[in-house]
């Protein structure tokens, strides 16, 4: 070649094969080359025996995909850009017009906010049932019931649910024929129990996992995670992810890659201070009510022991509080300002602890008659000791004397 422009885009050399080190590469693509037509005309993407474009895989996506899958006790996982997307990629490809979705009342705010939009629109109706009552899931099944949404445990306010119980409720709904359950496991991250073997025969059908949260680890990566056993299934969101062009960065996915060896010692270490702050707030008169499952008071505390164990590493790293109605919102508000080591931030499962208040009036359809009366706060508790975050939590509460 006469140029060295055009030497340097097509240059002969290829480093030798046989290098291995503790990380893999990483491998990043939008065009991926074919030796000839016939291997571009039949090579398929779908189930991981090649390459064709980058939106459908690269080696390292694939990698973490497996490693995924093997983490939450599935067969097959599709990478998704967060885990909201995940929540949205199952709706898309699961409902249509006419259909319907049930969705507990304690589950993050935006699937609820997803059914409540686009889902409604598009002329897909939903419930909202009592995850603590599995009559009440049963009850509201119908012919027209697609997806049926569980949470373990629930979003803010962290009460357990029957969680085999509600499977078998779904299975043997409208005369057998079962309904679709999907899991948001974040909480549990596949560590905490086999979604997929809950005892009896029962598991969902799948599972979708922020790896926001602890399979990354550090607070700045997005993405979520699909994971089926069914491999029928596992195509059918196969095709709407291809369909909606949801693609994820390598350098993200080599982030989660790189944490994922540590998650389980992470886990554990999070849940052994989480349970140690969660029992001195219950010494404290501020409180009226502290949520951990781990607490024998905590609203569902026998299912999360049935299901999970009282081992360490089974509770995850998150807890909350009910201040009584005696302290007002602005109370409430200048207590979290006032904290230095909990930082005011959404999301978990980082090294940085985090604290936000919620008002529960204005999420839930009616309030819980096993939550106390007040204003919530959910605490996300990081790495740092747990004496030095016991220490800020205290200073905070004195300002409120």
């Amino acid at each position: 070649m006469s140029d060295k422009t055009t030497g340097l885009i097509h240059h002969p050399y290829v480093p030798p094969e046989g290098f291995e080190a503790p990380l893999p590469g990483v491998y990043k693509a939008s065009t991926v080359f074919f030796p000839n037509v016939a291997a571009m005309r039949s090579r398929e993407w779908k189930d991981k025996t090649a390459y064709t474009y980058g939106l459908h895989g690269t080696p390292t996506s694939y990698l973490l995909e497996e490693r995924i899958a093997t983490l939450e006790g599935g067969a097959q996982c599709l990478l998704v850009p967060s885990g909201l997307a995940a929540i949205a990629t199952v709706a898309l490809s699961l409902l249509q017009s006419g259909d319907e979705v049930l969705i507990p009342d304690n589950a993050y705010g935006p699937n609820k906010a997803l059914a409540e939009g686009e889902l409604k629109a598009w002329g897909i109706t939903h419930q909202i049932y009592d995850p603590m009552d599995p009559q009440d899931l049963a009850r509201r099944i119908s012919a027209r019931t697609q997806l049926v949404w569980l949470e373990a445990a629930g979003s803010v306010t962290l009460e357990f649910p029957d969680l085999p119980e509600l499977v078998r409720v779904c299975r043997a709904a409208n005369s057998g024929a079962g309904v679709r359950c999907a899991l948001d496991n974040t909480w549990g991250a596949g560590l905490a129990f086999n979604a997929f073997e809950l005892g009896a025969g029962q598991g969902v059908d799948l599972t979708i996992h922020a790896l926001t949260k602890y399979p990354s680890g550090g607070g700045d990566v997005l993405m979520g995670a699909i994971v089926t056993r069914d491999a029928a299934l596992h195509i059918r969101l196969k095709l709407t992810h291809m369909r909606l062009g949801l693609g994820v960065g390598m350098n993200d996915v080599e982030a989660v890659l790189r944490a994922l060896p540590s998650i389980a010692l992470r886990y554990a270490a999070h849940d052994r201070a989480t349970r140690a702050l969660a029992r001195w707030c219950t010494t404290r008169p501020e409180f009226a009510q502290v949520l951990h499952p781990a607490l024998p008071t905590s609203p569902g505390h026998a299912h999360w022991q049935a299901l999970c164990g009282e081992a360490e590493g089974h509770a995850a790293g998150l807890f909350s509080v009910v201040f009584p109605e005696r302290y007002s919102t602005q109370q409430v508000d200048a207590f979290c300002d006032a904290l230095r080591l909990f930082r005011l931030g959404y999301s978990w499962g980082g090294p940085v602890s985090l604290v936000v208040p919620y008002n529960l009036a204005q999420s839930r359809r009616t309030w819980p008659a096993h939550l106390a009366r007040g204003t919530l706060v959910r605490f996300s508790v990081g790495l740092e000791a747990v004496e030095d975050l016991q220490a800020d939590l205290a200073q905070a509460l004195a300002q409120l004397a």
